[in-house]
């Protein structure tokens, strides 16, 4: 079949539709999360959005591939990439209350970076010398954001940077994972991990004995439980089938379309970021944060790009 076959161009249509409604859906909860986290523990959130998304996961794993799929001799494999996962979407939740939401995503998406560093050092990937220049340019454009010297440095720049590192491991291990686990199970796993967590964390953090106002971070990491409203109930409730449905989209996104298509549409969650930074809290990137943020998504597009069209002939 023709790559510009009719049937063809309608899925990778549908492919960006569905991974740009994606996007959307999971901008929101990073959107409810920052509402969020003057008030209640991020332990305490995601107790109640992990438990929602376990009915929404279970009846994707039936879907995708059975629920004998999330017991295989790869589990304890998936289990530990789900750990991780915990570490990766920590790292970004944490940062939400400190950072303005454009920055927090835009260094989160040093991601597509760290994945093509790790495919080298780990899956022994060639990577030639221009997707190296556009690495380099992409940590150079991590550092304009992080701004590490001056009076507007803030130490939680750094974790989204740690959460794309975490996510970008996390990548690496699903390729191994790929070939034998189905994207439901794996999802599935990285939400048990998650819960399990939460609730030891509630169990340590939840009175309070260790909260703390003194970093919007640590007050939001640290904070003891609180009796919330039934509006924010809702609202942590609504985190697990907005997880549910994002990742729904999003897997299907790219099982219909090629991940070299619908990849660089990841980029647009930085548009529902700028949006929802200005409608709730009047944040607009200065003119340092939008040239950092030029850097970092240029150099992750070459990347992907180089990527796709090296497949056949190393560059």
């Amino acid at each position: 079949m023709s790559a510009l076959s009719p049937p063809l161009r309608r899925d990778s249509a549908k492919g960006v539709a569905f991974l740009v409604a994606g996007v959307a859906v999971f901008s929101m909860q990073d959107l409810i999360l920052k509402l969020l986290s003057g008030d209640y523990p991020l332990h305490q959130a995601m107790v109640l959005r992990s438990l929602t998304a376990i009915p929404f996961l279970l009846a994707l794993v039936h879907y995708e591939a059975g629920l004998k799929s999330l017991f295989t001799p790869g589990t304890r494999a998936m289990i530990g990439r789900g750990v991780i996962m915990f570490l990766a979407y920590t790292s970004y939740y944490i940062a939400l209350p400190a950072l303005p939401m454009a920055t927090t995503v835009a260094l989160y998406f040093s991601a597509p970076l760290f994945i093509t560093l790790l495919s080298v050092l780990i899956l022994k990937e060639h990577v030639g010398p221009r997707r190296w220049l556009a690495l380099l340019a992409g940590f150079v454009g991590v550092i304009i954001m992080v701004r590490p010297t001056g009076a507007v440095f803030e130490w939680a720049a750094l974790l989204p940077v740690l959460s794309g590192f975490a996510y970008a491991l996390s990548m690496i291990s699903a390729r191994r994972l790929g070939a034998t686990e189905s994207a439901a199970a794996l999802a599935f796993w990285g939400n048990a991990v998650f819960l399990a967590a939460a609730l030891i964390m509630s169990a340590i953090l939840g009175s309070g004995a260790y909260g703390t106002e003194a970093h919007p971070s640590l007050a939001f990491l640290l904070r003891g439980w609180a009796m919330p409203t039934a509006f924010d109930t809702l609202l942590m409730v609504s985190c697990g089938v907005i997880a549910a449905a994002g990742l729904t989209l999003l897997t299907q996104a790219y099982r219909i379309a090629e991940a070299s298509v619908v990849t660089p549409f990841e980029y647009t969650g930085l548009l529902w970021s700028v949006i929802y930074g200005w409608v709730f809290w009047k944040q607009w990137p200065d003119a340092t944060a939008w040239a950092g943020i030029a850097v970092i998504i240029g150099a992750g597009l070459y990347v992907l790009w180089r990527e796709q069209a090296t497949k056949s002939q190393p560059g």
